[in-house]
């Protein structure tokens, strides 16, 4: 296996359908919303969005999410950290199975609800470089946000 989509643990009875390019020069595979979420407005803590999807992928690649260019300006809605980061071993975690989530902010003055099957952002692979000098050992131990713990 080199890189590809599974659906999660957890969602495989929620009819979940893996990401898919939508036409052969895309860059970005499409991410659908997992379930019904309403993301409020001017909140200060994101609103995860579950997809119930992992990425499975080489060791020096990463997937990286990215928002759908018509999210900010049509519902007000932007990523959080800018870019998300998925990284190899975020893959079967034993906190959340690799669940991939996009984090939102809603900066419209109404709330808005994201319906399940929605397209909310895409996923990017690419290859990764490291120093001469990287001796990184750590193992992940956790899911979403776990890395610096």
């Amino acid at each position: 296996m080199t890189r590809g989509f599974e659906v999660a643990k957890g969602f495989e009875d929620k009819e979940i359908n893996l990401p898919v390019r939508k036409t052969k020069k895309s860059a970005g595979y499409d991410f659908e919303a997992a379930e019904d979420v309403t993301v409020k407005a001017g909140e200060k803590v994101p609103t995860l969005i579950p997809t119930g999807i992992k990425a499975y992928m080489q060791d020096d690649e990463v997937l990286y999410l990215y928002n759908r260019s018509s999210n900010p300006k049509k519902k007000g809605l932007v990523l959080a950290n800018s870019v998300g980061v998925i990284d190899a071993d975020y893959y079967g975690n034993p906190d959340n199975d690799g669940n991939i989530m996009f984090a939102y902010y809603n900066v419209k003055d109404e709330d808005i609800t994201i319906k399940k099957g929605e397209v909310i952002g895409q996923g990017v692979f690419a290859k990764f470089l490291i120093t001469d000098d990287d001796n990184a050992e750590g193992e992940r131990t956790g899911g979403f946000g776990s890395t610096s713990k």
